[in-house]
């Protein structure tokens, strides 16, 4: 349509990666397969990890894995912002870059102005992820604290019920927490697939098409889903 920065094909293959993402996240969360995924299998085992906390008189060795879960988060959170500013980095540098990019085989034409909103839709989908992590660093905090909560097991025996209830609270956090962090993962790998529009909508799909086969297969299919599962 004249006016539009945007082709029907540049639609399409934006509407498609979106379909991914969300048909993806709905799989790893269980909702659309019977299949167990890696992500729900790790789920139960966060679970099963509280119960064995709540039994331990010392708790050293749960309060460094959430130490080192919360570094993992961060370091992801402070790449994405990073990663921002690289991109307005960029937008001021669209001449050099259209002619860079001009030059390149398999390069569909690419006016100033669809660039620039290229570059918006990637700065939207790093900052997704960065309020991901950052919010899952705020829920492991918490979880520690839940964690923390937890009566040793010789008081839990006068309150069973109290007990069990504050190492179910704990388990839903860590839940919670490793759910959003794991959005924001996605972010970052879609972030990488989002990078194939700057070439052209063809590559965009391509690449939109190959990340979900690499991602289906890790929660599914992968050596990593096997071993959590036993099988």
């Amino acid at each position: 349509m004249e006016g539009m920065p945007f082709s029907a094909t540049d639609i399409t293959a934006g509407a498609l990666f979106l379909v991914v993402w969300i048909v993806h996240s709905l799989a790893s969360d269980g909702r659309l397969f019977s299949r167990t995924s890696l992500s729900s299998a790790m789920n139960a085992q966060r679970s099963v990890w509280m119960h064995a906390m709540a039994r331990r008189d010392l708790r050293m060795i749960d309060t460094s894995i959430m130490v080192g879960l919360q570094q993992g988060t961060a370091f992801f959170a402070s790449s994405s912002l990073f990663a921002i500013g690289g991109c307005f980095a960029l937008l001021n540098a669209s001449d050099h870059v259209l002619t860079i990019v001009g030059d390149l085989p398999l390069t569909a034409p690419l006016t100033r102005q669809a660039f620039e909103l290229k570059v918006f839709g990637l700065i939207a989908i790093l900052s997704y992820a960065f309020f991901k992590f950052g919010w899952s660093y705020r829920l492991f905090n918490y979880c520690s604290i839940l964690v923390g909560a937890v009566p040793m097991h010789k008081d839990g025996e006068h309150d069973p019920a109290g007990w069990e209830a504050s190492i179910r609270k704990a388990a839903r956090m860590n839940v919670l927490a490793g759910r959003h962090f794991n959005a924001g993962l996605r972010g970052i790998f879609f972030s990488l697939a989002y990078l194939g529009w700057f070439f052209s909508p063809v590559v965009f799909m391509l690449s939109t098409a190959l990340l979900f086969a690499v991602l289906i297969r890790r929660q599914f299919f992968s050596e990593a889903r096997r071993a959590v599962l036993g099988e």
